[in-house]
Protein backbone atom coordinates (compact mmCIF):
# COMPACT_ATOMS: atom_id res chain seq x y z
CA UNK A 1 0.00 0.00 0.00
CA UNK A 2 1.64 3.12 -1.34
CA UNK A 3 1.64 6.20 0.85
CA UNK A 4 -0.90 8.93 -0.28
CA UNK A 5 0.23 12.70 0.16
CA UNK A 6 -3.17 13.64 1.11
CA UNK A 7 -3.20 10.80 4.05
CA UNK A 8 -4.74 11.77 7.50
CA UNK A 9 -4.11 8.73 8.94
CA UNK A 10 -0.99 6.60 7.67
CA UNK A 11 -0.71 3.17 9.40
CA UNK A 12 2.80 1.32 8.46
CA UNK A 13 4.02 -2.23 9.89
CA UNK A 14 1.38 -2.52 12.94
CA UNK A 15 1.50 -5.54 15.38
CA UNK A 16 -0.90 -6.13 18.00
CA UNK A 17 -0.97 -8.79 20.48
CA UNK A 18 -2.00 -9.91 24.00
CA UNK A 19 -0.05 -12.73 25.39
CA UNK A 20 0.64 -15.05 22.90
CA UNK A 21 -2.53 -13.89 20.37
CA UNK A 22 -1.14 -12.04 17.52
CA UNK A 23 -4.20 -9.42 16.21
CA UNK A 24 -2.34 -7.42 13.62
CA UNK A 25 1.24 -8.21 11.97
CA UNK A 26 2.44 -5.98 9.48
CA UNK A 27 -0.88 -3.73 9.02
CA UNK A 28 -0.82 -1.03 6.81
CA UNK A 29 -3.64 1.68 5.69
CA UNK A 30 -3.99 5.30 4.74
CA UNK A 31 -6.99 7.58 5.15
CA UNK A 32 -7.70 10.40 3.42
CA UNK A 33 -8.57 13.64 4.25
CA UNK A 34 -12.34 14.85 3.67
CA UNK A 35 -13.36 11.10 3.13
CA UNK A 36 -15.60 8.33 5.17
CA UNK A 37 -13.80 5.12 5.56
CA UNK A 38 -15.92 2.40 6.36
CA UNK A 39 -13.38 -0.27 8.65
CA UNK A 40 -15.15 -3.89 8.32
CA UNK A 41 -13.87 -7.21 9.60
CA UNK A 42 -14.87 -10.38 10.99
CA UNK A 43 -15.19 -11.12 15.21
CA UNK A 44 -12.18 -10.90 16.25
CA UNK A 45 -9.92 -9.52 13.63
CA UNK A 46 -9.18 -5.83 15.84
CA UNK A 47 -10.82 -3.31 14.59
CA UNK A 48 -11.97 -1.57 17.60
CA UNK A 49 -7.75 -2.53 18.53
CA UNK A 50 -7.16 -0.62 15.51
CA UNK A 51 -8.54 2.64 16.58
CA UNK A 52 -7.51 2.73 19.88
CA UNK A 53 -3.40 1.89 18.48
CA UNK A 54 -4.72 5.16 15.88
CA UNK A 55 -5.96 7.22 18.69
CA UNK A 56 -2.80 5.93 21.55
CA UNK A 57 -4.58 4.16 23.74
CA UNK A 58 -3.14 1.22 22.49
CA UNK A 59 0.60 0.53 22.55
CA UNK A 60 1.96 -1.51 19.56
CA UNK A 61 4.75 -4.15 19.70
CA UNK A 62 5.71 -3.17 16.42
CA UNK A 63 5.04 -0.26 13.13
CA UNK A 64 4.30 3.18 13.22
CA UNK A 65 0.64 5.52 13.44
CA UNK A 66 0.98 8.45 11.95
CA UNK A 67 -2.14 11.44 12.16
CA UNK A 68 -1.55 14.73 10.37
CA UNK A 69 1.72 13.96 9.73
CA UNK A 70 3.22 13.32 13.14
CA UNK A 71 3.81 10.20 14.14
CA UNK A 72 1.88 8.89 17.62
CA UNK A 73 4.20 5.95 18.30
CA UNK A 74 6.21 6.83 21.47
CA UNK A 75 5.09 10.71 21.31
CA UNK A 76 5.80 12.91 24.52
CA UNK A 77 2.71 12.82 26.63
CA UNK A 78 2.35 17.12 25.76
CA UNK A 79 2.72 16.64 22.15
CA UNK A 80 0.50 14.02 21.60
CA UNK A 81 -2.16 16.03 23.59
CA UNK A 82 -1.84 18.75 21.19
CA UNK A 83 -2.55 16.43 18.60
CA UNK A 84 -5.35 14.51 19.99
CA UNK A 85 -7.38 17.95 20.21
CA UNK A 86 -7.57 17.64 16.45
CA UNK A 87 -10.15 14.39 16.58
CA UNK A 88 -13.20 13.51 18.38
CA UNK A 89 -14.24 10.12 19.34
CA UNK A 90 -17.49 8.30 19.58
CA UNK A 91 -17.16 5.04 21.70
CA UNK A 92 -19.18 1.92 21.41
CA UNK A 93 -22.69 2.97 23.46
CA UNK A 94 -21.20 6.59 23.61
CA UNK A 95 -19.07 6.41 27.14
CA UNK A 96 -21.17 8.96 28.72
CA UNK A 97 -20.17 9.44 32.25
CA UNK A 98 -23.30 8.26 34.18
CA UNK A 99 -22.81 10.87 36.96
CA UNK A 100 -22.56 14.03 34.22
CA UNK A 101 -25.60 15.84 32.37
CA UNK A 102 -25.20 15.42 28.71
CA UNK A 103 -24.23 19.03 29.01
CA UNK A 104 -21.05 18.32 31.46
CA UNK A 105 -20.54 15.32 29.17
CA UNK A 106 -19.54 17.57 26.47
CA UNK A 107 -18.01 20.41 28.47
CA UNK A 108 -15.50 17.28 29.67
CA UNK A 109 -12.80 17.72 26.87
CA UNK A 110 -13.32 21.20 26.28
CA UNK A 111 -12.31 21.67 30.79
CA UNK A 112 -9.43 18.75 29.74
CA UNK A 113 -8.00 21.52 26.63
CA UNK A 114 -9.03 25.21 27.93
CA UNK A 115 -9.37 24.77 31.77
CA UNK A 116 -9.68 28.21 32.60
CA UNK A 117 -12.75 29.35 30.16
CA UNK A 118 -15.87 30.63 31.93
CA UNK A 119 -18.89 28.70 32.87
CA UNK A 120 -21.15 30.85 30.90
CA UNK A 121 -19.00 30.24 27.49
CA UNK A 122 -18.76 26.38 28.23
CA UNK A 123 -22.67 26.15 28.53
CA UNK A 124 -22.93 28.05 24.95
CA UNK A 125 -20.70 25.61 23.39
CA UNK A 126 -22.16 22.35 24.48
CA UNK A 127 -25.78 23.78 23.66
CA UNK A 128 -24.81 24.76 20.01
CA UNK A 129 -23.01 20.97 19.92
CA UNK A 130 -25.83 19.15 22.15
CA UNK A 131 -28.18 21.43 19.00
CA UNK A 132 -25.50 19.92 15.86
CA UNK A 133 -26.34 16.07 17.35
CA UNK A 134 -30.22 16.69 16.79
CA UNK A 135 -30.91 16.66 20.29
CA UNK A 136 -33.72 18.65 21.51
CA UNK A 137 -32.49 21.39 24.01
CA UNK A 138 -33.76 19.55 26.89
CA UNK A 139 -31.48 16.74 26.51
CA UNK A 140 -28.61 19.03 28.07
CA UNK A 141 -30.07 18.55 31.52
CA UNK A 142 -30.55 15.21 31.42
CA UNK A 143 -28.57 12.08 32.72
CA UNK A 144 -27.44 8.94 30.37
CA UNK A 145 -30.03 6.88 32.31
CA UNK A 146 -32.50 9.12 30.95
CA UNK A 147 -31.77 9.05 27.45
CA UNK A 148 -32.60 6.15 24.79
CA UNK A 149 -29.71 4.12 23.07
CA UNK A 150 -30.00 6.47 19.72
CA UNK A 151 -30.16 9.87 22.39
CA UNK A 152 -27.02 8.31 23.98
CA UNK A 153 -25.22 8.10 20.80
CA UNK A 154 -26.26 11.66 19.70
CA UNK A 155 -24.52 13.05 22.86
CA UNK A 156 -21.56 11.31 22.26
CA UNK A 157 -21.49 12.85 19.08
CA UNK A 158 -22.02 16.42 20.41
CA UNK A 159 -19.20 15.30 22.93
CA UNK A 160 -16.97 14.23 20.37
CA UNK A 161 -17.30 17.33 18.20
CA UNK A 162 -16.95 19.91 21.34
CA UNK A 163 -13.15 21.24 20.02
CA UNK A 164 -14.12 21.59 16.96
CA UNK A 165 -12.23 18.29 15.43
CA UNK A 166 -10.60 17.94 12.08
CA UNK A 167 -10.72 14.14 12.35
CA UNK A 168 -13.83 11.74 13.92
CA UNK A 169 -13.70 8.15 14.77
CA UNK A 170 -16.93 6.29 15.61
CA UNK A 171 -16.72 2.84 16.67
CA UNK A 172 -19.92 1.06 15.83
CA UNK A 173 -21.99 3.89 16.00
CA UNK A 174 -25.65 2.41 14.73
CA UNK A 175 -24.95 -0.70 16.75
CA UNK A 176 -28.40 -1.16 18.92
CA UNK A 177 -30.33 1.08 16.66
CA UNK A 178 -33.51 0.11 14.67
CA UNK A 179 -33.25 0.34 11.33
CA UNK A 180 -34.51 3.89 11.24
CA UNK A 181 -32.69 5.41 13.91
CA UNK A 182 -29.39 3.37 12.07
CA UNK A 183 -30.43 5.33 8.81
CA UNK A 184 -31.03 9.01 10.86
CA UNK A 185 -27.87 8.23 12.47
CA UNK A 186 -26.14 7.58 9.12
CA UNK A 187 -27.48 10.73 7.87
CA UNK A 188 -26.47 13.02 10.20
CA UNK A 189 -22.44 11.66 10.29
CA UNK A 190 -22.58 12.52 5.95
CA UNK A 191 -24.20 15.96 7.14
CA UNK A 192 -21.66 16.88 9.59
CA UNK A 193 -19.07 15.20 7.60
CA UNK A 194 -20.09 17.75 4.77
CA UNK A 195 -20.66 20.86 6.95
CA UNK A 196 -17.56 20.51 8.95
CA UNK A 197 -15.27 19.06 6.48
CA UNK A 198 -14.58 15.98 8.49
CA UNK A 199 -12.13 13.23 7.67
CA UNK A 200 -13.71 10.15 9.61
CA UNK A 201 -12.74 6.80 10.67
CA UNK A 202 -16.16 4.39 11.27
CA UNK A 203 -16.08 0.93 12.61
CA UNK A 204 -19.25 -0.89 11.31
CA UNK A 205 -20.68 -4.07 10.59
CA UNK A 206 -23.96 -2.65 9.12
CA UNK A 207 -24.09 -2.93 5.61
CA UNK A 208 -26.83 -0.38 5.11
CA UNK A 209 -24.19 2.57 6.47
CA UNK A 210 -21.34 0.98 4.40
CA UNK A 211 -23.63 1.87 1.16
CA UNK A 212 -25.38 4.85 2.51
CA UNK A 213 -22.76 7.00 3.75
CA UNK A 214 -19.07 5.32 3.15
CA UNK A 215 -16.65 6.45 0.58
CA UNK A 216 -14.38 4.11 1.01
CA UNK A 217 -13.82 0.60 3.10
CA UNK A 218 -11.16 -1.33 4.74
CA UNK A 219 -11.74 -5.08 5.35
CA UNK A 220 -9.54 -6.33 8.04
CA UNK A 221 -8.46 -10.06 7.89
CA UNK A 222 -5.51 -12.02 8.31
CA UNK A 223 -4.35 -10.07 10.93
CA UNK A 224 -4.12 -7.01 8.37
CA UNK A 225 -5.92 -4.85 5.68
CA UNK A 226 -6.38 -6.78 2.83
CA UNK A 227 -8.27 -4.57 0.77
CA UNK A 228 -9.28 -1.30 0.94
CA UNK A 229 -11.90 0.37 -1.91
CA UNK A 230 -15.34 1.63 -2.94
CA UNK A 231 -17.68 -1.62 -2.63
CA UNK A 232 -17.67 -1.96 -6.22
CA UNK A 233 -13.94 -2.31 -6.57
CA UNK A 234 -14.48 -4.93 -3.35
CA UNK A 235 -17.15 -6.59 -5.46
CA UNK A 236 -14.84 -7.58 -7.99
CA UNK A 237 -12.23 -9.54 -5.55
CA UNK A 238 -11.74 -13.00 -5.44
CA UNK A 239 -11.94 -13.19 -1.45
CA UNK A 240 -14.44 -15.57 0.33
CA UNK A 241 -14.89 -13.65 3.20
CA UNK A 242 -15.31 -10.48 1.55
CA UNK A 243 -18.11 -12.16 -1.17
CA UNK A 244 -19.54 -14.02 1.38
CA UNK A 245 -20.20 -10.60 3.18
CA UNK A 246 -21.12 -8.37 0.60
CA UNK A 247 -22.81 -10.70 -1.66
CA UNK A 248 -24.50 -12.69 1.10
CA UNK A 249 -28.75 -12.00 1.69
CA UNK A 250 -27.74 -9.07 4.05
CA UNK A 251 -25.46 -7.33 1.45
CA UNK A 252 -27.55 -7.98 -0.90
CA UNK A 253 -30.41 -6.53 0.54
CA UNK A 254 -28.46 -3.37 1.33
CA UNK A 255 -27.04 -3.31 -2.49
CA UNK A 256 -30.35 -3.29 -3.73
CA UNK A 257 -31.78 -0.61 -1.02
CA UNK A 258 -28.98 1.48 -2.52
CA UNK A 259 -29.95 1.20 -5.86
CA UNK A 260 -33.37 1.73 -5.38
CA UNK A 261 -32.77 5.25 -3.44
CA UNK A 262 -30.49 5.90 -6.34
CA UNK A 263 -33.03 5.41 -9.39
CA UNK A 264 -35.72 7.18 -6.77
Amino acid sequence: MSQNGDSIISVRGLKNAFGEQVVHEGLDLDVRKGEILGVVGGSGTGKSVLMRSIIGLQTPLAGDVTVFGQSMVGRDETEAKNIRRRWGVLFQGGALFSTLTVAENVQVPIREFYPRIDNQLLDEIATYKIAMSGLAPEAAMKYPSELSGGMKKRAGIARALALDPELLFLDEPTAGLDPIGAAAFDQLVKELQKNLDLTVFLITHDLDTLYAICDRVAVLADKKVIAVGTIPELLALDHEWIQEYFRGPRGRAAQATETAEVSA
